[in-house]
């Protein structure tokens, strides 16, 4: 059980860094897309769309600050994150 265990680790470590390269690789693609100011482009295999829309959001920093701390007690939620990091597994040896 430990071996495949140590497998899922390296499988795991591996692959998250494909992913964090590929993600910088496509945000640079997106950037050029956007910066193109195309909105539709036409490929062999995919059609891309740039599409502008409209998001509100609230800003916590300012919602902090007009609050009492009892009001803002009375509005946060706690939730338990699980969080999975990666390091080298450095084997140390002496001569």
């Amino acid at each position: 059980m430990t071996s495949n265990l140590s497998s899922l680790a390296d499988r795991y470590a591996l692959l998250k860094a494909d992913i964090e390269e590929l993600t910088k690789e496509l945000e640079k693609i997106r950037s050029e897309i956007k910066a193109s100011g195309v909105e539709r482009i036409v490929g062999e295999r995919a059609i891309v769309e740039v599409a502008l829309s409209e998001r509100s959001s609230l800003d916590a920093k300012a919602v902090k600050e007009l609050l009492s701390p009892e009001q803002l007690a009375g509005v946060t939620r706690i939730t338990l994150v699980e969080t999975l990091r990666v390091k080298p597994n450095v084997k140390i040896t002496t001569i």
